[in-house]
């Protein structure tokens, strides 16, 4: 472990040990509505079966809690970790990436006990402080991978004409959207990274210092209503709006709209885990990547904020959606599904782009052993982004928190910010 990546702040009332059980079993909540044949499907190689998450994260407690500290732990099977292995070179080969779907076997029960088994064989370790700051990692690492499961999931089932419901509800309409804001900030010397003790991932340090400009960043997301003004206006066929990767990814793709959008005999319709619904005005635009932010803010005649931007407005202000209490969970329960609702918040709707490179910061060097390749290998090529999703686990994000995508990338819940000069 790095110094960043420091012990998670146990509260009598839910301790960590509450936390491991509350996690696990949030995981196999979320796959309840599914069967077998759903939480096998892979749409994408971007995206992995919701079955596959399920495994992959105990495959994490089994490998770098269990076979490494409890005593006489036998492999539940010793051909797994071929299967769950994810991208840790230092544990091995693996199953490729795309080929996850292929995974028709082990079924779902079967992983499902495999589960099981290793929350037996945990419960040994949860109160040894020892293993504090590696179980808090787990813990993270699974509260992730709960927010990849919904949206690749959500995006396999887009691939079924018949537009399968996850949760069989109707969503709340969003709050009516209010004119821009702006939180102003007078430029300077700010403190950047966790400077907290409580748990933080690698990638948010060393903090450091560094340099602001005054800018304004708005005090709402982007809407529905925003973006269909931007493509009435010609947004997708005004080349100069674009950066030159972005045209030609547009062009390639035939991008017109957010992905899951759809207009038609219906009107204005988006997919969700909830089936095609109306497509609310008000709410939080979705689904969108990098290139397409970036382009309707030229459009906007403003820009996207950097990360260091947007961290010096958000710290501190996490406010009732972060909320720092794990026992809650996530919004999610079985009678709901995640939907951007609106309002001021900085966390909770959808992962707002920024124009920063996810690059470390001064000073940064990733931890010894297998764990050093959770985030240092991937700092080339991708955005970062700030915030929380409305499919992200209540209490996982925070102010210094570095979400990071390919700047093509729109399965999961992103949207975007406005920023300006002052």
């Amino acid at each position: 472990m790095t110094q960043s990546q420091t012990s998670l702040t146990s509260q009598p009332e839910y301790g960590l040990s509450d936390q491991f059980r509350a996690t696990r079993a949030l995981s196999e909540a979320l796959v309840a509505p599914l069967s077998d044949a759903d939480a096998t499907l892979q749409s994408m190689e971007d995206a992995s079966p919701a079955k596959w998450h399920l495994a992959h994260t105990t495959w994490f407690w089994e490998t770098f809690l269990l076979r490494e500290h409890a005593a006489d732990y036998q492999l539940f099977d010793a051909d797994w970790p071929f299967c769950f292995n994810s991208y840790y070179e230092a544990e091995g080969e693996r199953i490729s990436r795309f080929a996850r779907g292929m995974l028709s076997r082990p079924s779902l029960d079967e992983i499902l006990a495999y589960r099981a088994h290793v929350n037996a064989a945990m419960e040994a370790l949860l109160d040894d402080p020892s293993h504090t700051d590696l179980i808090a990692l787990g813990i993270a690492h699974e509260q992730q991978h709960q927010e990849l499961l919904l949206t690749d999931i959500k995006h396999a089932l887009f691939q079924n004409p018949l537009g399968p419901a996850m949760w069989d509800i109707m969503p709340e309409p969003a709050e009516p959207a209010k004119d821009i804001g702006w939180h102003s900030h007078p430029g300077g010397v700010a403190k950047i990274g966790h400077q907290e003790g409580a748990f933080a991932f690698d990638n948010e340090g060393p903090s450091h210092r560094f340099l602001l400009e005054p800018f304004a960043l708005a005090n709402r997301l982007v809407t529905n209503a925003e973006w269909d003004a931007f493509i009435a206006d010609g947004g997708y066929d005004t080349a100069t709006l674009w950066l030159s990767d972005g045209w030609a990814w547009v062009k390639e793709n035939g991008i017109t709209a957010p992905l899951y959008w759809r207009d038609g005999e219906h009107g204005p319709q988006q997919f969700t885990h909830a089936g095609w619904q109306s497509r609310d005005p008000n709410a939080p635009v979705t689904h969108i990547s990098y290139y397409e932010a970036e382009a309707f803010a030229s459009w906007a005649g403003r820009r996207l904020p950097t990360e260091f931007e947007w961290e010096a407005i958000a710290r501190g202000q996490e406010g009732d959606l972060q909320a720092h209490d794990p026992a809650k969970g996530n919004q999610l329960d079985t009678a709901s599904a995640p939907m951007p609702r609106g309002g001021t918040s900085l966390f909770g709707d959808c992962w707002q782009f920024t124009r920063s490179a996810y690059l470390p910061y001064p000073r940064f060097a990733p931890p010894s052993g297998a764990v050093g390749e959770y985030n240092g290998k991937f700092m080339s090529g991708q955005c970062v982004l700030k915030g929380a999703s409305c499919a992200t686990v209540r209490g996982h994000s925070r102010a210094s928190y570095r979400n990071f995508f390919y700047p093509h990338q729109r399965w999961q819940f992103t949207g975007l910010r406005l920023a300006k000069d002052l």
